[in-house]
């Protein structure tokens, strides 16, 4: 209760800072929010959502809230570079949870009618078409996490592609964490793709400076009939980060959605993903992929429902665990009595360099259609003796054939992301992770002490 009172107490303190802009329709989901979040308060283990993590103690520590975005003088050019550079993108900045662009619109309107920029300005340009899918995909109730963001959150990104438009040049979301105290984040991502609309986004999570950063994002997607989204996160912060992300995307009829999250740094890491199909014919891929050492934890829930029939989903996630880190991969497939020809897939592999490293697996299926084609499966082991020993006896090196047999596990995923120049990338930087040649903040001159 210490910690729920802290929230509430807070929200009630800073409630004309946060909500100073606010329709009266953000007023009242910002209301049933706190309400929900009230009610079920923050997960405790005995529930099976959150048995292999318990997040109050991170969100009780002593952290900085900032409700209006701090004058932090720096040079991004100078002090951070683009992971991708060959990437040909719309670069968009988030700063502690506000958008950043200096020297850049805040919102962008494109001749062919696309719209992308900052949530909260899209709210006071465009608030009917805002206010037709805010709120609407995320539910409060039951999603404490959800609940504390719709209640505190202020700004983001917003992306909408009207119909039958195509997105020349992908969106790239830099999220970055830089501060000289503790602090925690709240932002909020809506992406709206109409009938036969395409587009790309990637999302690169980063922190900046040494100090403990906690942020819980919620980012909600709706995506029309035929349309076709390709949704990628990079996670790459250092080991006084706590990361909270819940993505939950809904799906029209003959819809597309590949969604991937690879996380290669990060001290606690829970990604939520549900992903609502709720039209026939949809078709969904979830990819994830994380690599941990140290103490590090990353924990993966996803649900995919299938509500219609015709419908194709496919879950690839896979983990490399070192030191005494740990992780988890919870994973649902929930097939609905009017989802026949439901075709449901789901695979969970991983790795354990060390006899301390730990992983909890536990995939699922809930099917309540007779006419299906289902499957679901998880491994936890080490790398394999017999192919370690042929590459050594072909006169490689034992740590080079280790780094081999590791870089062939992760490929599976990478080899599924669509970009040729940021799966070539992202192939580099796992290859470098497992080297021990990554920072947690790649390509960061700042040069952050642990």
């Amino acid at each position: 209760m210490q910690a729920l009172d802290k929230y509430l107490d807070l929200f009630q303190q800073n409630r004309e800072k946060i909500g100073r802009d606010d329709s009266p329709y953000m007023k009242e989901l910002r209301e049933r929010a706190l309400a929900s979040f009230r009610q079920d308060g923050f997960p405790l283990r005995k529930e099976e959502r959150y048995k292999y993590i318990h997040l109050e103690p991170v969100f009780d520590g002593e952290l900085n809230f900032d409700f209006q975005p701090r004058p932090i003088l720096f040079d991004e050019a100078e002090i951070f570079r683009c992971d991708v550079p060959l990437l040909d993108s719309n670069v968009l900045t988030v700063l502690n949870g506000f958008f950043h662009s200096p020297e850049q619109e805040v919102l962008t309107t494109m001749e062919n009618g696309i719209i992308y920029g900052s949530l909260k300005e899209a709210m006071n340009q465009y608030p009917d078409l805002v206010e037709k899918h805010l709120g609407k995909n995320a539910p409060t109730a039951d999603e404490p996490f959800v609940a504390l963001n719709t209640a505190f959150s202020q700004d983001g990104v917003f992306l909408y592609v009207p119909e039958g438009v195509r997105m020349e040049r992908p969106i790239q979301i830099i999220n970055l964490l830089l501060s000289d105290k503790n602090q925690m984040v709240q932002h909020r991502n809506l992406f709206v793709l109409e009938r036969n609309a395409e587009a790309q986004v990637i999302i690169c999570d980063h922190t900046l400076s040494p100090h403990m950063f906690l942020t819980n994002s919620v980012t909600e997607v709706y995506t029309g009939e035929n349309a076709d989204l390709d949704l990628l996160r990079l996670q790459n912060e250092h080991n006084n980060s706590c990361q909270v992300t819940n993505t939950w995307i809904n799906q029209e009829r003959d819809s597309r959605c590949q969604h991937g999250t690879i996380t290669l740094h990060g001290g606690i890491v829970r990604n939520n993903l549900r992903i609502n199909m709720e039209g026939e014919g949809a078709e969904t891929s979830a990819l994830g992929l994380f690599l941990t050492d140290k103490m590090q934890h990353v924990d993966s829930y996803t649900v995919i429902e299938h509500s219609k029939a015709h419908c194709t989903s496919n879950q690839y996630y896979k983990g490399i665990l070192d030191d005494v880190s740990t992780g988890a991969f919870n994973g649902k497939i929930h097939v609905h009595p009017d989802a026949q020809k439901t075709e449901a897939f789901q695979t969970n592999n991983n790795i354990l360099l060390s006899d301390t490293a730990r992983m909890h697996a536990k995939p699922r299926l809930e099917i309540y259609a007779d006419d299906v084609k289902c499957s679901h499966g998880a491994t936890v082991g080490q790398l394999d003796e017999e192919a370690l020993f042929y590459l050594q006896s072909r006169g490689i090196p034992k740590e080079e054939s280790r780094l081999m047999l590791m870089d062939a596990f992760t490929w599976d995923v990478i080899s599924k992301i669509k970009q040729p120049s940021l799966q070539e990338r992202i192939s580099d930087l796992v290859s470098k992770r497992l080297r021990g040649e990554l920072s947690r903040c790649n390509n960061c001159a700042m040069h952050c002490e642990e």
